[in-house]
């Protein structure tokens, strides 16, 4: 009776999109007849997807999985990552990104706390009935907290944020990692692929040469490289490109032509191009200080 009642309350929410402007905590709301993905794939931030319904094809990283309602995805900080249709592409989803330093505010031992959020580059959670009714009624307050916007309305959504994280890491550490659901033979090949691009992003790679040597048509590898990941070949390539520039840009003091050709562009000009359209920022926006 409760979760219907929750799932009630959910039908009456209206889609809504709210970002505190400084990058480090966004809610998202959606339900959803096909497909939607914002256009950064990979953040500073802690990202949690709460499905609320629906059935989704979840690309993280370097493989694709199948999540299905009530499943909670917890996403490490810069991991590229997108969901795709499956064959319902009706769906319901909460979507919060929260930065590391809300999690320390709260507490100080927010790492052991926490601990399989830094042991792993992502969670896939599946609760059991009794976690799922608190995640609901968490996820619920999410929503009228961001849309009524009482004073301190920001806060407390983090705060719940919180909870819902710890309940997440309870059930990990209490649990032995679940199976995780591959799509088909097809999505296992693709991975295969994906995880050469991610060792050798660096080198000169095309689709005609990936597919002459993994064995494939040019014409298979592109059709399917989109269906498994989300991303059509040249965005993925890009992305992960983009992504190790971004690591070096904040992390060391190297010349932004010398990052250029590290991650494996010809051009700096054509570099400075591509961060934009995937990051939305020029490079030096990531300089350390800056």
């Amino acid at each position: 009776m409760k979760v219907k009642a929750l799932e009630g309350a959910w039908r009456r929410m209206g889609d809504f999109q709210y970002d505190n402007g400084e990058g480090t905590f966004s809610v998202s709301y959606r339900k959803a007849r096909s497909h939607n993905m914002p256009v950064s794939h990979f953040h500073s931030t802690y990202e949690i997807f709460s499905l609320m319904s629906g059935k989704r094809e979840f690309f993280i990283k370097d493989r694709t999985m199948v999540v299905h309602e009530g499943d909670i995805v917890i996403i490490s900080p810069n991991i590229l990552h997108r969901t795709t249709n499956t064959e319902t592409p009706e769906h319901e989803r909460l979507i919060v990104n929260i930065h590391e330093k809300h999690m320390a505010a709260g507490n100080a031992t927010y790492m052991d706390v926490l601990h399989p959020l830094f042991e792993k580059e992502y969670l896939i959670v599946k609760c059991p009935l009794q976690d799922r009714l608190a995640i609901e009624t968490l996820t619920q307050t999410i929503i009228t907290e961001m849309q009524e916007k009482k004073p301190g309305f920001e806060m407390y959504a983090q705060t719940l944020a919180l909870q819902l994280l710890m309940i997440c890491c309870r059930h990990v550490k209490l649990n032995r990692a679940e199976a995780l659901e591959s799509p088909s033979p097809m999505h296992e090949r693709i991975s295969e692929i994906v995880r050469y691009i991610n060792a050798h992003y660096m080198i000169e790679l095309s689709l005609h040469l990936l597919a002459e040597k993994f064995y494939v048509s040019p014409y298979y590898l592109s059709r399917f490289f989109k269906e498994a990941t989300g991303f059509t070949f040249v965005e993925y390539l890009n992305s992960v490109r983009i992504k190790e520039a971004k690591k070096l840009l904040e992390q060391s003091s190297m010349k932004v032509n010398l990052i250029a050709k590290r991650v494996g562009f010809g051009s700096v000009t054509h570099f400075g191009r591509v961060f934009k359209s995937v990051t939305g920022y020029v490079p030096l926006h990531y300089r350390k200080g800056n």
